[in-house]
């Protein structure tokens, strides 16, 4: 959501955005385009803009809201210090879930529905290999993992479960 936080920065405006960005025309039209259609921008008619001829765009309540989030993500992404693990699809759902103590690999799943087996096991070899996850081989009743989030990643993720719980 980098182009919701750089939105106010660059006051809504299509050229200053894409550089401070650095992404093509292109793929900045076409994210503003799926952004407008989602609810989570509005793009300004031409008698509403400050310059007629140059696009602009404006935050939607829903896009303050996004805006937020992914403010609070980058927050925690910081603290934890493993870099940007939301670049990656699914690394910070399955750390949430892993706070709300989904445990075994198929309550992870059924817990974030929409992940398939493949993506949700690369995610938690990824998160383990950083540290930020423990994996913990059980024996019975049948051979198993049960996934922790290590002790340095449990406040980092414990916050940002609090703080996007105070913005729903």
């Amino acid at each position: 959501m980098p182009i919701l936080v750089s939105l106010e920065k660059c006051r809504g405006r299509f050229t200053p955005i894409q550089h401070h960005l650095q992404i093509s025309p292109g793929r900045l039209s076409d994210n503003l385009k799926r952004m407008t259609e989602s609810g989570l921008l509005r793009h300004l008619s031409p008698y509403e803009r400050r310059h007629p001829a140059l696009p602009e765009y404006v935050l939607t309540e829903k896009g303050r809201l996004f805006r937020e989030a992914a403010l609070m993500l980058q927050a925690a992404e910081l603290e934890l210090g493993y870099g940007r693990l939301s670049a990656k699809a699914w690394n910070m759902p399955v750390l949430l879930a892993l706070h709300y103590k989904h445990e075994h690999f198929q309550d992870i799943r059924q817990a974030l529905q929409q992940v398939t087996p493949s993506m949700l096991s690369a995610r938690l070899g990824n998160l383990h290999e950083l540290g930020a996850v423990d994996k913990q081989l059980i024996a019975q009743p049948r051979p198993s993992f049960l996934y922790h989030l290590q002790q340095p990643a449990k406040r980092p993720i414990h916050r940002l479960a609090d703080n996007l719980d105070s913005i729903v």
